[in-house]
């Protein structure tokens, strides 16, 4: 959410900001609302005082025996209450109009951010790793899973529909694995404390991270109003909401692993293979919450927490710094990371680290209370994936398949796989 009081007193930037997105100039639709809020609240404001001085008057009036007097002032005092009785409706309505109208706008890039329209305009940061090299043509994942009697499309289908993946034995268990394996990384080593959080959240949770109002038919709504999480960023940013944490504590990294759902409404006809884009998937979610001057320092931290996965399990990838036309909506910032998948010879997303500023913050009104304790601010919050668990699983199939086709389990997975080092058929 936008602060209308930034957008006043600087329009320009604010609109060149939203420009660099691609959008129009918004800032004087916004400030006649607000100019027509303000106004309607000072005429509500001098009502409020001449009720004050009437009643008073009135009193004086009564003292003196001043019969009409007293009459006519409270005569002018039914009007006024009458006037505040609506104006009260009328503010709320200008309060909503104006909330409404800033809830749907996209948050402003950073500076250094570089100008796009889409995919093709983000920056390559770097590279780790090298690409694993076959005599033969790789094979992508669900070949392999299905191959392997441990991977079932078309028994999820039964089940659910399209979308859906059912796994078994060894691939079931590297879910799991992965899973343990990411969070004692990020507990053990990164820093992050681990929480158990709920799978479904109520409006303002999803408000509050910037999914309602404009991404409604991205999620799953239960029959009871409550939304499956798309991520456990929206459980886990939400812990402060409409709180206040002492500086002293900030910055908090938490994590959770859940599973995750998302209708993926925008994504008719892509991959609709495999296990790429579901509507089910299980993820390790980092968040941290800092102060302003921390956050953007917070970004490049996390950004290597995740990379620490992908390092720790030998799997190639880039960093790619997005540009204006494709970060999240909430987002300031983002880096993806993009894996290796030698099936589809290409790098595919697996995590997406983002810093919102206090664009969230000021959705969830969540706040710190600085170390000299003048006042409150709002906090900053960032999220990403440290990762997404089954992408990881496609990307350990896809760089260690083996001729026999066999997957050989990268070492750092292998205690959590009861010792073994390969998958194999049954």
């Amino acid at each position: 959410m936008h602060d209308i009081k930034a957008i006043r007193d600087n329009p320009d930037a604010f609109d060149t900001g939203l420009a660099r997105r691609g959008l129009p100039p918004m800032a004087g639709e916004l400030l006649k609302i607000d100019s027509e809020r303000r106004d309607h609240l000072q005429k509500l404001q001098d009502a409020q005082a001449r009720r004050n001085a009437a009643s008073k008057d009135i009193g004086e009036a009564m003292k003196q025996g001043d019969k009409a007097r007293a009459e006519s002032l409270k005569a002018e005092m039914g009007t006024i209450k009458d006037f505040i009785a609506s104006g009260e409706a009328v503010e709320r309505d200008l309060n909503q109009k104006i909330e409404a109208a800033l809830a749907v706008i996209p948050n402003i890039p950073l500076d250094d951010v570089p100008d796009g329209k889409d995919e093709t305009g983000n920056i390559e940061v770097r590279r780790w790793g090298e690409r694993p090299r076959f005599e033969y043509e790789a094979r992508q994942h669900f070949d392999i899973g299905e191959w392997l009697g441990l991977m079932d499309f078309e028994a999820a289908a039964k089940i659910a529909g399209a979308r859906f993946v059912v796994m078994r034995g060894q691939l079931a268990r590297m879910e799991r694995a992965l899973a343990q394996f990411m969070l004692d990384l990020q507990t053990g080593s990164n820093g992050y404390t681990e929480h158990y959080v709920p799978f479904m959240v109520n409006d303002a949770a999803v408000f509050g991270t910037n999914q309602l109002p404009k991404f409604a038919e991205d999620l799953f709504r239960t029959t009871d109003g409550r939304w499956l999480i798309p991520t456990a960023e929206v459980s886990l940013t939400n812990l402060v909401r409409e709180s206040i944490v002492e500086e002293k504590n900030l910055p908090m990294r938490l994590t959770a692993y859940t599973p995750c759902f998302r209708a993926e409404a925008g994504a008719a006809g892509r991959d609709t293979r495999g296990m790429i884009r579901q509507h089910q998937f299980s993820k390790v979610e980092l968040v941290s919450i800092t102060t302003p001057e921390q956050s953007r320092e917070e970004l490049e931290r996390m950004t290597g927490c995740a990379e620490s996965v992908l390092q720790k399990l030998g799997l190639h990838y880039r960093v790619m710094r997005l540009c204006t036309g494709d970060m999240g909506f909430g987002s300031r910032m983002t880096y993806d990371l993009e894996v290796w998948l030698p099936g589809q010879n290409a790098f595919r997303e697996i995590s997406s680290c983002s810093v919102c500023g206090d664009f969230q913050a000021r959705r969830m009104d969540a706040r710190y209370k600085p170390a000299d304790g003048k006042g409150t601010r709002f906090v900053h919050t960032l999220n990403g994936s440290g990762l997404a668990v089954g992408r990881t699983m496609v990307a350990i199939l896809e760089n260690y398949q083996n001729a026999d086709g066999s997957v050989t389990i990268p070492e750092a997975l292998r205690p959590y796989m009861g010792g073994a080092d390969k998958i194999t058929r049954p």
